[in-house]
């Protein structure tokens, strides 16, 4: 019996909801469908679709699209999103989880001026994480930069691998903006690392979410160490697509990110080299639309089915919400 050609590897990629804005939550399912993800992730934001968890789970059911992981409002524009309390907000997102079936609730360090909130935030996270089998996944952050000035607007820390948490979120658009070591950074979280935001950046001063590949993070060999070690989380694509010039320009961004970490999330040994030569042809094939991609192409690389972060550094422009 002849082998596949391509084999779809066992960890679980979602698709962000953050990553079709400025679309809707209900466009994030119905492309996640499209295209052949395993589920999405929802940004819980100012769409009302986001924070309604009985609309969730019918797009869920319709679009037979699971909810894997919820990333609670911890963004500055959604700092009245489930109530003006972060723990309140926390205590929201983990009954979302547990609601939809999901398996992580990623949040970010606080604001330095929420300074309760920093005061009780490590010992706070153990106590919530201890109360549930959902995963808090605490998530790197960066410095905010605008021209020679540097705000560290993170406490405890940006760095989040400075504090004991039970589990971390990577993001490698923020270790692109942070201009840190991404690979030192997974290395530090050993094996609590329990979740991944995929993303690519080149060290700008803005939170630039490019798709995996276009910018300077190792994100092909994170992927695969992963694989190596039979990570047991979720990859989520979290990537920016506002500037997208169509819905078939954003669907083939959003196929090329499936494709690439498709691509490198096969463990070692277990790629054909067939495998190998058509996935890297179609993922180069699956340029944005202006060159020529369609998102067909990078939907079949990836082997699917036929079927707000903050952007928010001084000086940044824009307010997609990843």
């Amino acid at each position: 019996m002849a082998e596949p050609v391509v084999r779809v590897p066992e960890t679980k990629v979602a698709l962000s909801t953050a990553s079709v804005y400025p679309e809707s939550t209900a466009t994030a399912f119905e492309i996640a469908a499209r295209l052949g993800y395993d589920g999405v992730e929802i940004m819980v934001w100012t769409d009302p679709v986001s924070q309604d968890i009985e609309a969730l789970r019918r797009l869920s059911d319709y679009h037979q699209v699971p909810v894997l992981a919820i990333h609670a409002p911890c963004l500055l524009i959604t700092q009245r999103v489930w109530s003006t309390d972060p723990w309140v907000k926390l205590q929201r997102a983990r009954a979302a989880a547990e609601r939809l079936g999901s398996a992580a609730v990623v949040v970010h360090p606080p604001f330095r001026w929420q300074r309760q909130y920093v005061r009780d935030f490590v010992t706070g996270i153990w106590r919530m994480a201890g109360e549930t089998d959902v995963r808090f996944a605490v998530e790197n952050m960066y410095p905010w930069r605008y021209r020679d000035r540097e705000m560290l607007a993170y406490a405890p820390d940006w760095d989040v691998t400075k504090d004991d948490y039970r589990h971390f979120t990577v993001d490698l658009s923020h270790t692109a903006t942070a201009r840190t070591d991404a690979m030192a950074m997974i290395d530090r979280m050993g094996d609590r690392l329990g979740h991944v935001h995929l993303a690519d950046g080149k060290g700008s001063a803005k939170d630039e979410h490019l798709v995996p590949g276009r910018g300077t993070q190792p994100c092909a060999e994170l992927l695969e160490r992963l694989a190596a070690n039979a990570y047991d989380g979720h990859v989520v694509i979290e990537v920016n697509t506002r500037r997208a010039m169509s819905a078939a320009e954003r669907e083939a961004d959003l196929a090329e990110a499936l494709a690439f970490t498709r691509l490198h999330l096969v463990r070692p040994g277990t790629r054909p080299a067939a495998a190998s030569k058509t996935a890297a042809s179609k993922a180069q094939a699956s340029e944005p639309a202006s060159e020529g991609a369609s998102a067909s192409e990078g939907a079949a690389a990836a082997g699917g089915s036929s079927a707000a972060c903050e952007s928010r550094t001084p000086g940044a422009s824009g307010a997609h919400p990843s």
